[in-house]
């Protein structure tokens, strides 16, 4: 059965840069010279997971057909000092407004914010260092290589918010793309029953020779903040907007007391954000032109007209949306733009680059983990005497046997590091 509500604006996908090229080892080799010396390139560094924001993607629908993104992974070096080829990136179109999260942290990790901007999101790994790295004045002919760095998937979540100046809400069926389409040219969806919206609708608003971007928002009901109705989906699209412009359907015609709408609304928004309930608001009360719609607005007026700037209008004719288009244009003068969500820069998916270490005691023996083991496991060459000395280096570089001294080793100790056991031995 197909979906009733095509719009999508929040997914979860996977990703995954490509894996680092191994080194090479390898020796140079001449008839009747064999291994006259290290030749092994670099492998290639693994290929980069970017978003880039497009304004021709409306949603994320697309997402939900195709989930995952590996990138390539970078190839292995070659002889001769020939460097691998590095992985091929892979670049994921999303709307503009679209905020990236990491599901497991909710570390925000790009604001896709304006047209064309890439934002890298998961970064290649490292390609290996052939053994032609590793020679040195005592060491002439390294026998061992640089394993290529390994990379984990990783899930993300998109969220669309649409980018706004105005956000127009109010209950359903109370004229609010009625009024988008006859104060901007939008031309959304308009029919005489509930939820005739079911995605927000962008308008741009001329005044004289400037403009500003209005979006409808599909409508709210009590208990939107919960779940309830389609509030809960498209609340999110209005925490962008600089200011609110708040359609009450003034004549009642269905029943329910306007200055009751227009309470239960506010309650919503408060109940999904105090900050977005203090957004300046502007009032207009729709459908004017019917009868008992001129009680209910002295009524409105009285309660609410010191606190708030009260517009009657009549969408479906335009009567009153002047007024009202100068009065919003006013408004959005004495506000700041639209913010970007920050992003965390210290936020990496590359981890194992740290390299990280942490040291237990268990039975006497002493056990080093972490991502600087890892990285060890990969590239030592236990049968060889020159990685070997690598790895010694290494440990007391990065601060491990001073940190086992610390914790009281002492000669003939037992340490356990990947899979490598040794006594200590000073």
């Amino acid at each position: 059965m197909a979906e009733r509500n095509l719009f999508c604006d929040k997914v979860k996908i996977t990703v995954k840069s490509g894996d680092g090229g191994d080194g090479m080892n390898s020796f140079k080799s001449y008839k009747g010279k064999p291994a006259c010396g290290p030749d092994g390139g670099d492998g290639g560094n693994g290929g980069n997971v970017y978003a880039v924001a497009d304004k021709n993607v409306n949603d994320l629908l697309a997402f939900r057909y195709v989930s995952k993104y590996y990138a390539g992974n970078g190839e292995r070096g070659g002889s001769n000092k020939r460097f691998g080829k590095y992985g091929e990136d892979v670049k994921i179109k999303v709307p503009v407004g679209t905020v990236i999260k990491d599901e497991e942290t909710g570390a925000v990790i790009g604001d896709m914010f304006e047209d064309g901007e890439s934002v890298l999101i998961a970064e290649g790994g490292r390609g290996g260092n052939g053994n032609v790295r590793f020679t040195t004045s005592r060491r002439h002919a390294p026998n061992f290589a640089q394993k290529g760095e390994k990379t984990e998937p990783h899930v993300l979540i998109l969220e669309l918010k649409v980018i706004a100046d105005v956000g127009i809400i109010g209950f359903p069926n109370v004229g609010k793309s009625t009024l988008l389409s006859k104060i901007s040219a939008a031309r959304p969806k308009i029919a005489d029953y509930h939820f005739t919206t079911l995605s927000p609708n962008l308008g741009v608003v001329q005044y004289y020779d400037n403009s500003f971007v209005a979006a409808d928002i599909p409508g709210l009901i009590e208990g939107a903040a919960e779940g309830a109705g389609l509030g809960h989906d498209f609340l999110r699209h209005i925490e962008r907007t600089r200011m609110l412009l708040h359609v009450v359907d003034i004549s009642g015609v269905e029943g329910r007391d306007p200055c009751a709408d227009f309470v239960r609304i506010n309650a919503e928004l408060k109940s999904y954000s105090e900050e977005l309930a203090s957004r300046p608001q502007i009032i207009a009360l729709n459908k004017c032109d019917i009868e008992g719609a001129a009680d209910n607005m002295k009524a409105f007026k009285r309660k609410y007209g010191k606190k708030y700037k009260i517009f009657p209008i009549t969408a479906v004719s335009g009567e009153g949306t002047e007024s009202l288009i100068k009065a919003v244009f006013e408004e959005l003068q004495t506000l700041p733009p639209v913010r970007r969500v920050e992003r965390d820069e210290t936020f990496t998916y590359r981890k194992s680059g740290n390299l990280d270490f942490e040291i237990f005691i268990d039975k006497g023996v002493y056990f080093v983990v972490g991502s600087l083991v890892d990285m060890l496991c990969r590239n030592v060459v236990l049968s060889d005497p020159d990685s070997m000395a690598y790895f010694q280096k290494i440990l007391r570089d990065k601060g491990v046997i001073s940190k086992l001294l610390e914790m009281g080793m002492k000669e003939g100790d037992t340490v356990s590091i990947g899979e490598v056991e040794f006594d200590y031995v000073p």
